[in-house]
């Protein structure tokens, strides 16, 4: 719906000061929701190298108590205990 003339006179910039501010404005708007963007993508990135460090320790401490029920990982998924083997 496009808005009437009138009200779009009182919006419009007059002078370049107007023009110059509005254009600050979107500016500043935009360095915003940038920086926001930008906060949130650090964030996530922060979580997701925690989220992995969680994991790499969760694999080692099950390959610590697979080593000490000794359980050895073979080719594939076979696992066999440790004192079978010859």
């Amino acid at each position: 719906v496009a808005a009437a003339p009138d009200a779009m006179a009182e919006t419009d910039p007059k002078t370049v000061q107007d023009l110059t501010a509005v254009v600050q404005t979107l500016l500043q708007q935009m360095q915003d929701k940038f920086q926001t963007m930008s906060d949130q993508i650090i964030g996530r990135n922060i979580l997701l190298l925690l989220y992995t460090c969680r994991i790499d320790d969760l694999e080692k401490n099950i390959a610590d108590l697979m080593t000490q029920a000794g359980v050895e990982e073979l080719e594939g998924e076979n696992k066999t205990p440790a004192s079978n083997k010859s």
